[in-house]
C-alpha cells in the first residue's frame, strides 16, 4: 500500500475540544456534547487560515509537519543474491 500526497498542501483549522468525552458503559462508545470537534476548515494558504482565526478571535497554533523521507524499494530486491534476511516464503 502506498500513501498518496493528494490534498496535503491545504492548511487545516481544527478546534480544540471544550468538553470531556464520556464513555457509554453498555456499548463502550465515546461521546461528547461538544460539536466544534467535528468541524474542520481547510484553506489554500497559511495566510488565509491565520486571517480567519484572527477575524474570529480564535487562538491558534501552527503545527508544522515533518518532511517525508522517501524510501525507495523494488520488488526485485526480494530476490537479490546479497539479501540481508533469509527468504521465508
Amino acid at each position: 500500500m502506498q500513501s498518496g500526497r493528494a490534498r496535503t498542501k491545504d492548511w487545516v483549522l481544527k478546534f480544540e475540544p471544550s468538553a470531556r468525552r464520556n464513555l457509554d458503559p453498555l456499548m463502550g462508545w465515546t461521546g461528547t456534547t461538544d460539536m466544534s470537534g467535528q468541524v474542520t476548515l481547510k484553506f489554500k494558504t497559511r495566510a488565509e487560515a491565520e486571517r480567519f482565526a484572527k477575524d474570529h478571535g480564535l487562538a491558534y497554533e501552527i503545527v508544522a509537519t515533518a518532511p517525508r523521507k522517501r524510501i525507495s524499494k523494488s520488488y526485485a530486491e526480494n530476490f537479490s543474491a546479497d539479501r540481508r534476511q533469509s527468504w521465508t516464503h
